[in-house]
C-alpha cells in the first residue's frame, strides 16, 4: 500500500509542481517520506547508467540518450538536473507504473558526486561513467579528495567503472579493481610539458602523497602522469582513446578509426564525447552509430548558445561557478580564436545555495589567458564586477582594454551601439538567462 500511494503522490506532485517550477525534486521528496525504501521495491530496467564528476555530467548524459535513443531503446533520464536521491526518486517513480515497473529500457542518471551513496542506497548502476573530479563549489564540496571518499562507497563491486584515465584522482576508482574502462586523449597539438592554470592539483599522487611526474599534460593537471614511489601511472593503453585531435580544423579521431566532427571546438567537449563513446559502446552500440550521432552534435542543454546582438555574433560559454577548470578552458578557447572580439564576463550570483558571496574561486581562474591581441576589449559585469576588476589588476591584461558595467542590461546595450566583432560571454548557468533576455538566439 505504501509503494503504491507514493507512486501515486510522486506523479500527482509532478505533474502539479511543473506548472509552479518544483516539479523535479520535491515529489520524490514526498514519496521518501512515504516509503523510504521505495527504490527497492521497483523493478527496473536491465541498463542502469550513472554519470557523475564536476564536469561534464549534464552533457555527457545528453549525448548518451542521443545515441541510445538512435538504436531505439527507451531512455529515461532526469533531464531537468535534479541528481539528488529525491531527484532521482521522481524520475524513477514518475516513468513507473503503479504497481512499480518502470517502462524504459534505460535509466540513465546525472548524478551530484557528493550523494551518490545516497541515491543507489537502495539499486546499483550497471555502469558507472566518472568524467572528472576538479575543485569545484569549495564552500560546498571542500577538496576534490574529499568528494572522492563521499563517492567511493557508491563504487559497488558489480558495477562497471568508467573512468577519465587522464585524471589521476577519478583513475583511483580503478585501483585494486577488474572490472574498469578507462578513456583518455593521447599526447596531441595541445599537450604542453608545463601544467596550466594558477595552481597544480596534480603535483602530489593521490595515492601515496609523493611528488608526481608528468610526461604532458592536456589542461591544468589532465594528462600522462606517473608516481615514482608507488607507480600510480596513467597506463599507456587505454580501452577508448582519441588517438588524433586536431582543435583548429575541428576534428576528433577515437581508436584511430572512427573521425568526428566538432560543432564546439573545446577540449572539454573531446572528453565529455569520449565518455559517452566509452559508456555506449561498453553497451553494445557501435562505433558507427555513434559517429553519426555525435557528428557535429550540437547541445541542447544551453552550455554553449549562438546569439546576435546588433551587428555582433556572439557565443554564450555556460562556465561553472566557483570552478575554476571551467572557466580556464572556456577563456583557452577563446584565445585559440583567431577573430577581433570582445569578451564579456558576468558573476551576478555565486552560489544558489550558500549566501556567503565568496569570491576567493575568481584567483583560481587564469584570467591572464585573454591578455592577447584579438580580444580587443573586455566587460566586467554583474553584482560582483569590482570583484572582477580587482582579480584583473593583477593579471597582464591591459587595462585600457577593461570596462566595468555592473548593470547588465547597459553592457548589452553599450555593446548593440557600437562594432560588429565577435563576442564570447562567460557566465554561469544561473546567470545566462539575464544575457539572453538581452539577444537574439542564432539558428545553428
Amino acid at each position: 500500500m505504501k509503494k503504491f500511494l507514493a507512486i501515486l503522490v510522486c506523479k500527482l506532485g509532478h505533474f502539479i509542481g511543473g506548472f509552479v517550477g518544483k516539479g523535479s525534486s520535491m515529489p520524490g521528496k514526498f514519496a521518501l517520506k512515504i516509503c523510504p525504501d521505495i527504490l527497492r521495491q521497483v523493478t527496473l530496467p536491465p541498463y542502469i547508467i550513472a554519470v557523475t564528476g564536476s564536469n561534464g555530467k549534464t552533457s555527457t548524459v545528453e549525448m548518451i540518450a542521443a545515441i541510445l535513443r538512435s538504436e531505439g531503446k527507451n531512455v529515461v533520464y532526469n533531464e531537468e538536473g535534479s541528481n539528488q536521491i529525491e531527484g532521482v526518486t521522481t524520475t524513477v517513480l514518475t516513468h513507473s507504473t503503479f504497481g512499480g515497473v518502470m517502462k524504459a529500457d534505460v535509466l540513465l542518471i546525472e548524478s551530484d558526486e557528493r550523494y551518490a551513496a545516497h541515491s543507489f542506497k537502495f539499486f546499483h548502476p550497471t555502469h558507472f561513467v566518472v568524467t572528472n573530479l576538479y575543485r569545484d563549489q569549495l564552500t560546498r564540496n571542500g577538496h576534490p579528495e574529499w568528494v572522492f571518499d563521499a563517492l567511493q562507497p557508491a563504487m559497488f563491486p558489480e558495477t562497471r567503472l568508467i573512468l577519465n584515465a587522464d585524471d589521476p584522482l577519478s583513475s583511483c576508482f580503478g585501483v585494486g579493481r577488474d572490472n574498469v574502462v578507462r578513456f583518455g586523449l593521447d599526447r596531441c597539438s595541445l599537450s604542453t610539458e608545463e601544467p596550466s592554470g594558477a595552481y597544480h592539483d596534480g603535483a602530489y599522487c593521490p595515492v601515496c602523497k609523493s611528488p608526481m611526474e608528468y610526461r604532458y599534460y592536456h589542461f591544468n593537471h589532465i594528462g600522462a602522469y606517473h608516481c615514482q614511489n608507488c607507480g600510480f601511472v596513467r597506463p599507456d593503453s587505454v580501452d577508448y582513446t582519441a588517438t588524433d585531435l586536431d582543435l583548429e580544423e575541428g576534428l576528433l579521431t577515437i581508436d584511430g578509426a572512427l573521425t568526428i566532427h566538432l560543432a564546439f571546438r573545446s577540449i572539454y567537449n573531446v572528453y565529455n564525447i569520449l565518455a559517452a563513446y566509452a559508456v555506449c559502446r561498453e553497451c553494445g552500440v557501435s562505433a558507427e552509430r555513434i559517429g553519426k550521432v555525435v557528428n557535429n552534435y550540437i547541445l541542447k542543454n544551453g552550455r554553449m548558445v549562438r546569439f546576435l546582438l546588433g551587428a555582433h555574433h556572439g557565443m554564450l560559454l555556460t562556465s561553472k561557478h566557483e570552478n575554476s577548470i571551467a572557466y580556464d578552458t572556456n577563456l583557452r578557447f577563446v584565445r585559440s580564436t583567431e577573430d577581433p572580439c570582445t569578451v564579456v564576463i558576468i558573476v551576478d550570483a555565486v552560489s544558489r545555495k550558500y549566501y556567503t558571496s565568496e569570491t576567493s574561486w575568481l584567483w583560481d581562474i587564469d584570467f591572464g589567458q585573454l591578455n592577447c591581441e584579438h580580444v580587443e576589449k573586455v566587460l566586467l559585469c554583474g553584482q560582483y564586477a569590482s570583484d572582477l576588476a580587482v582579480r584583473f589588476s593583477f593579471t597582464d591584461v591591459p587595462q585600457e582594454k577593461i570596462e566595468l558595467h555592473p548593470d547588465i542590461t547597459e553592457a548589452c546595450a553599450s555593446l548593440k551601439e557600437r562594432g560588429a566583432e565577435d563576442v564570447y560571454v562567460l557566465t554561469c548557468f544561473s546567470d545566462r538567462d539575464k544575457l539572453l533576455s538581452q539577444v537574439e538566439k542564432e539558428a545553428v
